[in-house]
């Protein structure tokens, strides 16, 4: 029996297809343990994809794989931080701007909301100005990208594998869209094709065998699932011992 690929709910076949492709890839490529959905241990996030490749004399390779099936939510997890920050300085001198004006020309978006005028807050978005409404749009956007949108950038800082690889479909591929220091991989006939090579990073031995022990975690759960093992009968059967 085989064990399923898709381990969680509302996953597209996609997405379930490209993970199986990279466990795929990596294996036949030398990373003799892998599994799907493990949680890192430097991190909150989880990879697609871990895997292992085990040396001889010294603490192995690991390498996480990044699956996604459509750009914006390529575009989510691939925040720059530095330069996104800049762009919200930018954005938000610009509403200030807008702010100060508006607060002159239209006196009567005034919420009356403090003891004393000059603490008002305003309703800005009652007049629905258009240039107004698009620079907050953005503003907000840019807040999120920066809250929740730097996976990508957060697993290269915190050193979570030596190397970083990204799976998507052929059509997806763009360079620009690609993260710095990622290795690219494109779905094509059936299998992964290597279209940029990752740049190595380097981290202690000990972190690349919590790495290895996360994946032997998941790859255990995995096997429960697929074997129909429960919680229940692993705790009815530790009572026996």
């Amino acid at each position: 029996m085989d064990a399923p690929v898709a381990i969680r709910r509302g996953e597209t076949e996609t997405h379930v297809r490209l993970k199986r492709l990279a466990l795929v890839w990596a294996q036949a490529n030398g990373y003799s343990a892998c599994a799907a959905e493990v949680s890192l241990p430097q991190c909150r996030y989880r990879a697609d994809v871990g895997a292992y490749r085990a040396r001889a004399k010294e603490a192995g390779q690991t390498a996480i794989f990044e699956c996604k099936q459509a750009l914006p939510d390529l575009r989510r997890d691939n925040c720059c931080s530095s330069a996104t920050r800049e762009r919200l300085r930018s954005v938000a001198r610009r509403r200030e701007i807008l702010e100060k004006h508006l607060r002159v020309h239209y006196p009567t978006l005034r919420t009356g909301d403090s003891l004393f005028p000059e603490y008002d807050s305003h309703d800005f978005a009652a007049i629905g100005h258009r240039n107004y409404s698009r620079v907050l749009r953005e503003f907000t956007a840019l807040q999120t990208r920066l809250n929740g949108g730097r996976k990508f950038e957060c697993l290269v800082r915190y050193r979570c594998a030596n190397l970083f690889y990204l799976v998507l479909p052929n059509e997806l591929f763009r360079e620009d869209e690609a993260p710095v220091d990622w290795g690219v991989l494109i779905e094509s006939s059936g299998a992964l094709e290597l279209m940029r090579k990752p740049i190595w990073h380097d981290n202690a031995a000990e972190n690349r065998l919590r790495f290895l022990q996360r994946i032997a975690i998941a790859g255990t759960r995995q096997s429960n699932r697929a074997f129909g093992i429960t919680r229940d009968e692993v705790a009815a059967t530790a009572k026996l011992i």
